[in-house]
C-alpha cells in the first residue's frame, strides 16, 4: 500500500496551516513507500533551497524508515551511522523534518518540511502526520 495523491494533498494542506500558524514559509513533500514524489508544494516565499531539503527529508524517512530528527542522534562523530549522510548520492538528511508515514506498522510513504527551524519543519511535519491519523 502507499499514500495516494489525495490523502497527500490533505497532509500537505495540514503542514501548511500549521505553517501559516506560526508565520513561517514552508516547502512540504510528500512520497510513497519507495521515496517518489507523489506531491509537493512550496509557500510563497519559502526558501528555495527548501525545495531539494524537503524532498530529500521525506524521502531519508522512508529509506531509514525512522523521523530524521531520531537520526540525527545516531549520525554524529562517534556513533553507529556517523556518515551516513553521504549514502544514497547524498539524499540522505540528518536534521528533523521528515517522519515516515505508516498504516499500521506499514511504510505507506513519508513527508518532508523546510523552511523553517528544525524544530517549526518537525512540528509542521507531525501535523501531516497527525492528520493523516485522522483519514
Amino acid at each position: 500500500m502507499n499514500i495516494n495523491l489525495d490523502q497527500a494533498l490533505d497532509l500537505i494542506a495540514a503542514a501548511k496551516a500549521k505553517a501559516e500558524e506560526i508565520g513561517v514559509p514552508m516547502v512540504i513533500a510528500v512520497v510513497d513507500a519507495g521515496g517518489n514524489l507523489v506531491a509537493q508544494q512550496r509557500m510563497d516565499g519559502a526558501l528555495l533551497v527548501s525545495v531539494d531539503i524537503s524532498c530529500n527529508k521525506a524521502y531519508t524517512a522512508v529509506a531509514v524508515t525512522f523521523p530524521t530528527h531520531e537520526l540525527a542522534a545516531l549520525s554524529q562523530s562517534g556513533q553507529p551511522l556517523f556518515g551516513i549522510h553521504n549514502a544514497d548520492g547524498g539524499r540522505i538528511v540528518i536534521f528533523g523534518g521528515g517522519i515516515p508515514l505508516k498504516n499500521g506498522d506499514q511504510i505507506i510513504g513519508g513527508i518532508g518540511v523546510s523552511g523553517g527551524s528544525v524544530e517549526q519543519d518537525v512540528e509542521c511535519a507531525q501535523a501531516g502526520v497527525d492528520r493523516l491519523a485522522a483519514l
